[in-house]
C-alpha cells in the first residue's frame, strides 16, 4: 500500500504516520505537508530514516504537486487543515485556502488519477454545538458551524460527498472529537496548560471553563481510521469520540493535580466570540460497523499526555521560542507554492 498523507507534520497526521509505519511495515507513507506553524518536522524525527517513510514539503492546493503526488498513490488521507479556532477568528483567510481550496484539489487530483481512495479527516465542530441536554452528535446530524474555521471544514466535507455522489469517488469521512496527546501544537489546551506550568506560568481558562468537550486520546483516533480506511464502507461517514465528556475546567484541575500545582495557577480570562458551550459525540455506527472502540481511559491518557511534555522540553520550548521554524524555513524548500 502507497498511502499519502497530507498534513502528515501536524498533530494528528504525525501520530498516524507513525502508527501506519509501526503497524503495516510493508506499507510506504508520502507525508505532504508545506509546514506552516503547526507541521514540525520534529514531530516525525525518529521514523525520517525509515526507508518507507518520505517527506515532501508543499501545498495541497498547489495542482501540479498534487497531481504527482496522488497519481503515485494508492489512498489519500487527508489531515491537512488549519484547526484553531481562535485563528479562525483573527484571520480566516487561510482557513478557506487549506481546508477549503486545498481539499478541492486534492479532490480534483484523485478523480483525475481514476479515482483514488479517499478519506478525509473532519471535525465534530461541523455539526455546531450542544445544549447540556442535548444528544450527542451523530452522522445524521445536520451541519451547522458556527465559526470561520468550522465552516470551512464543513464546506470541505459537502466537497467530499459531492465527488463520491457525482464522480463515484470512493471516499469516506470521520468526524473526530477534540484530540489529546503527545505532539500537539501547544496552543491547544493540553498543551499549552501542560508547558505553561512547566514554565512555572498561570493557565488561561475561557469565562468560567465550562466549555465540555469531548476527549479522545490521539492514538486512539489513529486506530479508528485505521479501521476507516481498510474496513469503512465507500461513501460513508463515521463519527469517532472518546465517550470522555469533560469541561474545561475539569481537565485544567486534573493538569494542575498531575504537575503538582494548585489553583492559584488558573487565569480566568475573557471568553471568545460564539464558543461553543459543548460538543459530544454518538460513535455507534463505527463501534457495530467496525468494531471500534476508544481503549485510554481519561486517567491513562491525561497521565501519559503529561508525562510526554515532561520529558520532552527540548521539542515544545524550540516550538514556544519559534525556533522550530527559523531552521525549517532554513532546511526546506516546498517543491512548488501557488502564486
Amino acid at each position: 500500500m502507497k498511502l499519502l498523507a497530507t498534513g502528515g507534520s501536524g498533530f494528528i497526521g504525525s501520530n498516524f504516520v507513525r502508527y501506519i509505519l509501526k503497524k503495516y511495515p510493508d506499507y510506504k507513507v508520502v507525508n505532504l505537508d508545506l509546514l506552516t506553524y503547526a507541521g514540525n518536522l520534529e514531530n516525525l524525527k525518529d521514523v525520517e530514516k525509515n526507508p518507507n517513510y518520505k517527506f515532501v514539503k508543499g501545498d495541497i492546493a498547489d495542482k501540479e504537486l498534487a497531481e504527482k503526488l496522488v497519481k503515485d498513490a494508492d489512498i489519500v488521507v487527508n489531515f491537512a487543515a488549519e484547526s484553531h479556532v481562535d485563528r479562525s477568528i483573527l484571520d480566516s483567510a487561510a482557513f478557506i485556502h487549506t481546508n477549503i481550496i486545498g481539499t478541492h484539489t486534492l479532490l480534483e487530483a484523485a478523480k483525475a488519477s481514476g479515482g483514488k481512495r479517499f478519506h478525509h479527516v473532519s471535525t465534530d465542530e461541523a455539526f455546531g454545538h450542544l445544549g447540556p441536554n442535548d444528544p450527542p452528535f451523530n452522522e445524521k446530524t445536520p451541519y451547522a458551524p458556527r465559526s470561520p474555521y468550522s465552516a470551512s471544514k464543513a464546506a470541505a466535507d459537502h466537497l467530499v460527498m459531492a465527488y463520491y455522489h457525482t464522480y463515484n469517488l470512493p471516499i469516506t469521512i470521520s468526524n473526530c472529537s477534540n484530540n489529546y496527546g503527545p505532539y500537539q501544537f501547544p496552543e491547544k489546551l493540553h498543551g499549552l496548560f501542560i508547558t505553561n506550568l512547566l514554565e512555572d506560568k498561570k493557565v488561561p481558562v475561557y469565562g468560567d471553563g465550562m466549555q465540555v468537550r469531548d476527549w479522545l486520546f490521539v492514538e486512539d483516533h489513529c486506530e479508528a481510521i485505521d479501521k476507516i480506511i481498510h474496513e469503512g464502507k465507500i461513501g460513508g461517514t463515521y463519527c469517532v469520540g472518546g465517550n470522555c465528556e469533560k469541561p474545561n475546567i475539569e481537565i485544567t484541575k486534573k493538569i494542575l493535580e498531575l504537575l503538582g500545582a494548585s489553583e492559584e495557577m488558573i487565569e480566568y480570562v475573557k471568553d471568545r466570540p460564539g464558543h461553543d458551550r459543548r460538543y459530544a459525540i454518538d460513535f455507534s455506527k463505527i463501534k457495530s460497523e467496525l468494531g471500534w472502540e476508544p481503549r485510554t481511559s481519561f486517567d491513562e491518557g491525561m497521565k501519559k499526555t503529561v508525562e510526554w511534555y515532561k520529558n520532552n522540553g527540548d521539542w515544545w520550548k524550540k516550538i514556544k521560542s519559534g525556533e522550530y521554524l527559523e531552521y525549517y524555513e532554513k532546511q526546506y524548500k516546498p517543491l512548488r507554492i501557488r502564486e
